[in-house]
């Protein structure tokens, strides 16, 4: 797999600098790179071929680098030029940077300082394409390869605005990082980010919550024989695995600060040592973080790295959660009915109208996941004929659920009064309005919803 995707230019007269700098390159998996010693062929090589970034040398017979400086940047703005200088050339070097070069480097080139500068112009270029390409989804409108995410069962906006913006962004080589409550589906999030990206290698997946430093070093790094007791043979690690793919890795906010070292130095370098090994590996795999914590907070307080919260939110996706997209409800109870039903041999059971009504009143504080399990237990303990509503009422309990309210109500207010006070007949009738408008007539429901037997709602509503 060539990275990046669009091949790199190098003009420089001196072919022994070419050569060098392409082994340098090659060996920090910078792998498409095409060189040119005669500055005349640069202007023909670009207006044929696709470049992501440009490097020349400011001192070159026939075609000086300023010059190609400014073709470039008036014909190709989009591709960010490095300039190579020698040291009395700072002026002119700076002089290049107003004209719009990316970088500067002074000669002699040091091996960190061309790679260090080159990966930094690669994610510049892949952030300013991702922009494009999200201006155009905007323009266009819809998901272009919507078998990607099948998976994900939603009519929602703010969902189809995430895949959209997966599309735009899936075949970069940044990290990404998921979020959202426990049971959204984030996995689901990564497997659509990977098949968008076309990539060759597969999607390895892993939770890291409770991992210590060791077993994580040893499951992603894999360990090399003797280094330590039991290490009888080597031992691959699943970034080896995800080679030409995607490493997704689960509730990340757990991670140790060892391990986010290990895991920032992966990011930024691409290398990763094998336990007992003193010579690294690289990799190319994708990087997909998932979380339900809060990480911002967390690098807050410290329990968090900044820098590695910094890197992995290159690209962020957040998942809103299940009460917040009410409106799929229906559609994904039938989803999920229909894959029990298979799952548990069984014919899909008839859904009674009142479930609906039933879901749409319930929070789901476990989201997908809690639903999911609800349905699976009701097909287990369906007989036949229409499916009953009692095994959906054991599992979800109104009463002392946690409400969801808005920012100028104190979190154990679930009622806020205005400077008159209503009488207790007032509230009373409110309540059970409210309750029969959000069960939709249906009593049991609206009894549920207010803590009441439905007998005593009936008594209520007769009074």
């Amino acid at each position: 797999m060539k990275f990046p995707e669009v091949p790199i230019l190098l003009v420089d007269d001196e072919t022994e600098f070419l050569f060098s700098a392409e082994l340098i390159l090659k060996s920090e998996r910078i792998t498409n790179v095409q060189t040119c010693s005669d500055s005349r062929k640069v202007k023909d090589l670009m207006e044929k071929h696709d470049f992501s970034v440009v490097l020349f040398d400011m001192s070159m017979p026939y075609v000086s680098g300023f010059e190609l400086l400014e073709y470039v940047t008036e014909r190709f703005p989009h591709i960010p030029v490095i300039i190579l200088t020698a040291l009395q050339d700072v002026e002119l070097a700076v002089n290049s940077m107003k004209l719009g070069a990316f970088e500067y480097i002074l000669k002699p080139i040091q091996e960190s300082a061309l790679v260090g500068s080159i990966k930094r112009a690669i994610e510049h270029a892949e952030i300013k394409n991702e922009n494009l390409r999200l201006k155009e989804k905007l323009l266009v409108g819809g998901v272009q390869h919507p078998e990607n995410f099948v998976e994900i069962v939603t009519t929602d906006e703010k969902m189809h605005s995430l895949f959209s913006y997966i599309e735009a962004i899936a075949k970069t080589h940044l990290p990404v990082l998921v979020q959202g409550d426990t049971g959204v589906g984030k996995e689901l999030f990564a497997q659509a980010i990977h098949k968008s990206s076309e990539r060759k290698g597969e999607l390895v997946a892993v939770n890291v919550a409770g991992v210590d430093d060791n077993m994580f070093s040893d499951t992603l790094f894999g360990h090399v024989k003797g280094a330590f007791t039991g290490a009888d043979t080597n031992r691959k690690g699943l970034i080896e695995q995800a080679q030409n793919g995607t490493l997704f890795l689960d509730e990340i906010g757990d991670l140790s600060n060892e391990s986010q070292v290990k895991l920032l130095r992966l990011i930024q370098e691409n290398k990763y040592y094998p336990v007992g090994s003193d010579e690294p590996k690289v990799s190319n795999a994708r990087i997909i973080v998932a979380t339900h914590k809060d990480l911002n907070e967390m690098q807050k307080s410290k329990s968090f790295r900044s820098d590695l919260y910094y890197r992995l939110q290159s690209h962020k996706i957040l998942i809103p959660a299940l009460r917040e997209r009410k409106a799929d409800l229906e559609k994904l109870t039938e989803f999920l009915l229909e894959k029990a039903s298979n799952a548990l041999g069984k014919k899909k059971p008839t859904v009674p109208k009142a479930l609906y009504t039933l879901l749409k009143n319930y929070s789901f504080p476990g989201n997908i996941r809690e639903l999911e399990g609800i349905i699976v237990d009701a097909v287990s303990r369906h007989q036949g004929g229409v499916l009953s509503m009692d095994t959906f009422r054991e599992k979800i309990d109104f009463v002392g659920e946690d409400v969801v309210v808005s920012e100028d109500v104190q979190h154990n207010e679930k009622v806020k009064f205005g400077d008159v006070l209503p009488t207790l007949k007032e509230v009373e009738e409110q309540l059970i309005d409210e309750a029969l408008k959000r069960s939709e007539g249906n009593q049991s429901i609206a009894a549920n919803l207010i803590g009441l037997s439905r007998r005593a709602l009936n008594n209520r509503l007769n009074r």
